[in-house]
């Protein structure tokens, strides 16, 4: 195929998105961040308003991805675990459920009250997960049940002729509260829950959880299983749009959706979901790869953790260093490197560090064209751009099609 010569950078800090919050005079964390070069694609482009989530689907990463990529989630989505399933090789039958299954930290609070204490297991490492996932597979695991180690905290189950039927609650939806009222509930929950019950009794005395006990971390005493869903069917991003892509994610959630998109995925090194990702690195490999794909997506983990764990200043860190090291090195490398490019800016939903979890409120979005500037006037990228939008779009999948194509 003759590559496209327009090259298109699609660039998601996800979870950037939040609510005015208290502490900082009632302005938002992307309002109060120092964000100069998202700021100048605002004022040099044209921005929007753009609901990534329906209102009635689970305001999840995986539905938003799905809409920014161009794939309406009334079609295409299935759940999110199989799409990490996707992203980490295993192969899944018709008869095949996969559920994401975190590793979580619980805190008995007396009065037989187990809270759940960090969805993330203390942000344990992918090194101690694995031990211990291959631990509640040895015990847990059977010829219908197989566990499957991630990255960091995220994990996969697969129940050969199970069942998908279940009401499941994402742990980071109910951090600090009571776990009893989100267990599974419906037909074979007990199922699931057991499977919980028992993580607990090996998880709590292995040698992994009490090394980090000494260490001053949380310990990863439990799984949590949720997510579940069978293996979709997308067209590639190739036959929608007839332009080639890479993809650089560090979770798997991202890179499984790549995957189905027959994106090529590229592996930063140093790239980990969290604060201290390598930020310019994603930067530098998204500009490299353009060399032989017309477009390129760039996610970034960082500002959706610091959401859920409720930190308005790691969040405007996080903000600042995809500026500084992201943004600012695409702006001032890509115009060097390719004749024409395009930047698609935009958060995939909001993930408010009041509530520390995930929202399906509409997201700003800007496009900006490296050769046609606007120069409109002098604004911020925030939310403030949702009250004055240049353009509104309620249905997030068919956001590519304008950056792509000029038009919805």
């Amino acid at each position: 195929m003759k590559y496209n010569s327009m090259k298109y950078i699609v660039i998601v800090p996800d979870g950037a998105a939040d609510y005015p919050i208290e502490e900082l005079s009632g302005k938002t964390p992307l309002q109060v961040a120092h964000i100069p070069n998202m700021d100048f694609l605002a004022s040099n482009g044209v921005v929007g308003s753009v609901r990534n989530v329906p209102s009635d689907f689970p305001p999840g990463s995986d539905v938003a991805n799905l809409s920014i990529l161009g794939y309406n989630p009334r079609i295409y989505y299935t759940g999110r675990a199989p799409l990490e399933a996707v992203s980490m090789r295993l192969s899944l039958s018709k008869e095949d459920i996969a559920y994401r299954c975190n590793l979580v930290t619980l805190k008995n609070s007396g009065k037989n009250r187990i809270l759940m204490d960090d969805y993330s297991g203390g942000h344990i490492s992918s090194e101690e997960a694995k031990i211990l996932i291959e631990e509640i597979n040895k015990k847990l695991g059977n010829e219908s049940v197989r566990f499957y180690p991630g990255v960091s905290y995220r994990h996969i189950m697969v129940w050969k002729g199970g069942t998908e039927d279940i009401e499941c609650t994402p742990p980071h939806d109910f951090t600090g509260k009571e776990i009893s009222r989100y267990l599974p509930i419906g037909k074979n929950a007990n199922f699931l829950k057991n499977m919980i019950f028992k993580s607990m009794e090996i998880l709590k005395e292995h040698p992994v959880n009490k090394k980090r006990v000494v260490e001053g971390k949380k310990p990863a005493n439990s799984i949590w299983l949720w997510g579940q869903g069978r293996m979709p069917n997308l067209p590639t991003f190739q036959e929608k749009y007839n332009i080639t892509g890479a993809l650089i994610s560090a979770v798997d959630l991202t890179k499984g959706i790549g995957i189905l998109a027959g994106f090529h995925i590229i592996n930063v090194p140093g790239a980990t979901g969290w604060i201290d990702t390598n930020y310019e690195g994603k930067a530098e490999y998204a500009l490299n790869a353009l060399e032989s794909v017309d477009f390129v997506y760039i996610h970034i983990e960082a500002p959706d953790e610091t959401g859920h764990q409720g930190d308005y200043k790691l969040k405007i860190k996080a903000l600042e260093d995809i500026d500084r090291l992201v943004v600012n090195k695409i702006l001032n490398e890509a115009p060097k490197r390719f004749k024409n490019f395009k930047i698609l800016l935009l958060p995939d939903h909001p993930t408010p560090v009041k509530i520390k979890t995930h929202t399906s409120d509409p997201v700003p979005f800007v496009i900006y064209d490296g050769l046609k500037r606007e120069s409109k006037k002098e604004r911020e990228f925030s939310e403030a751009i949702l009250s004055s939008p240049d353009i509104k779009i309620e249905d997030g999948y068919k956001l590519m099609d304008l950056f792509l194509k000029g038009h919805v």
